[in-house]
């Protein structure tokens, strides 16, 4: 729900007093902090809030939350700021919680393949830490974003057609309520039927039903043996043609992108990769060695059927390293091809077999309308993005981008998909859910809302 807030200035100036004097010099009102906080990857819309706050453990979340609630005043949470759909912007103002300071590996349970941490451990830090113990966490969003930033927006990414998205990989979380009241969600069991399943409804709420104080993840074995490969191809629906063929023949693969010449010329001249500047799959797969060597071959086959040139292996860690960092920059070499423009990340997930046309006929809209656009994706669960490229300075364009965007929404919704496959909907697509879910089923999210939220403190503006 958009909640219209008036929150008196005495209320700021009485929640400010109150942060100094639980948190000490872990607040800060300068603008220049708070902009820095209003600020995710992407969407132009950057609201600041009137304090930001580290808190350093659940009791002084709990605190801040009861008081807020009180108040009246507006409680965003803050992860990493690498969300790419305006989640962190304080359109009413309010507090900004920065959970940076709350990001301890808290316990592994090698045994039972878990560990619990808190939310504001980065992925990259957590993999870091879980080093000799034979497992790791697999989600890879690309960023290096918080664990509790990827729960919030249900994040997914490169890996997520072999280990599954956050969905999959949270067994349980802590969360602090709007009211200050802590409660568990989930549990350490496998699996469970006790009531109504809470835990993935707060996993992609986006911070609006409560914050994330704790979560317990599932781990997995790494994988014995690695190998990765990219291969090019003479049109993009050939390329992606080939991960329709693989998905559908059982491959078992870790990874698979998706990159079109336009991407690659960009990752080519960021990350020195001296790739065929044609579309591109980047592959990787885990397991036995025979395993690997056969999915290998299957693969190689099939790329090969569908015009695949220049298959190359990256069997070295070094190699494989440079393959995927340039994938995780890849939004950053975007940018370097237009300088001082802004990007609008399209989203769009659709049933695999509808993607070599859903990705082919958003080229010739982008195309036919003069716009600068690479399109990448995580191809192997059917989801693409296009990085609109648009100068600030330019209304027309951004109304050609909205005309692209709005026709690769409809036509992944009319082949049975969704307006967003991991980057959630914050401030950017409300009017993309009603599309998607209908008004009656985004009425029955405002009342769940309003159920866990009386007063709409947590994260108002997103979603609805």
């Amino acid at each position: 729900m958009t909640t219209a807030f008036d929150v008196q200035p005495a209320a700021i100036d009485e929640i400010v007093a109150f942060l100094r004097g639980a948190l000490g010099d872990r607040v800060n009102t300068s603008r220049a902090v708070r902009e820095q906080h209003a600020r995710g990857e992407a969407l132009d819309t950057h609201l600041p809030a009137d304090v930001v706050a580290w808190p350093r453990d659940k009791h002084e979340v709990c605190a801040i939350l009861a008081r807020c609630n009180a108040l009246g005043v507006p409680v965003i949470g803050y992860g990493a700021g690498s969300s790419l759909e305006g989640h962190v912007s304080a359109p009413f103002g309010g507090v900004c919680l920065d959970m940076s300071l709350m990001n301890s590996l808290i316990t592994i349970h090698a045994e039972d393949g878990d560990c619990v941490v808190q939310p504001g451990i980065t992925r990259e830090d957590l993999n870091s830490q879980l080093k000799g113990t034979g497992l790791f966490f697999p989600v890879d969003p690309g960023a290096n974003a918080s664990i509790g930033g990827m729960a919030s927006t249900r994040a997914s990414g490169t890996t997520t057609i072999r280990y599954g998205s956050m969905q999959h990989n949270v067994m349980a979380m802590e969360v602090a309520l709007a009211d200050g009241t802590l409660v568990r969600l989930g549990t350490r069991a496998r699996k469970s039927s006790a009531g109504f399943d809470l835990l993935h409804l707060m996993i992609g709420a986006e911070g609006t039903l409560g914050i994330i104080t704790e979560l317990t993840l599932r781990l997995h074995p790494l994988p014995s043996n690695v190998a990765a490969a990219s291969c090019a191809f003479p049109t993009l629906h050939d390329a992606v043609a080939t991960v329709t063929e693989l998905v559908m023949s059982g491959a078992q693969m870790a990874r698979m992108e998706f990159l079109d010449e336009h991407q690659v010329r960009a990752c080519n001249l960021h990350s020195k990769l001296g790739l065929p500047e044609k579309p591109t799959l980047f592959l990787e797969f885990h397991g036995s060695e025979t395993a690997v060597r056969e999915q290998a071959e299957l693969a190689q086959e099939v790329a090969a059927s569908n015009g695949g040139i220049d298959f190359k292996w990256a069997t070295h860690p070094e190699d494989r390293t440079q393959f995927w960092r340039a994938r995780h920059m890849a939004y950053f070499a975007a940018l370097a091809l237009r300088p001082g423009c802004v990007c609008i990340v399209a989203d769009v997930c659709v049933p695999i077999s509808a993607l070599a046309d859903a990705v082919s006929q958003a080229r010739e809209d982008i195309d036919r309308e003069g716009l600068v656009a690479p399109i990448l994706g995580h191809v192997g669960d059917g989801n693409f993005h296009v990085l609109f490229l648009a100068m600030p300075d330019a209304p027309q364009e951004r109304e050609a981008v909205d005309r692209v965007y709005a026709a690769m929404v409809d036509r992944a919704l009319a082949a049975g998909g969704t307006c967003t496959g991991e980057h959630g909907i914050g401030m950017g697509k409300k009017t993309k859910l009603i599309a998607e879910v209908g008004q009656p089923v985004v009425d029955l999210m405002r009342d769940t809302k309003r159920a866990w939220d009386p007063k709409s403190i947590l994260n108002p503006g997103k979603i609805f």
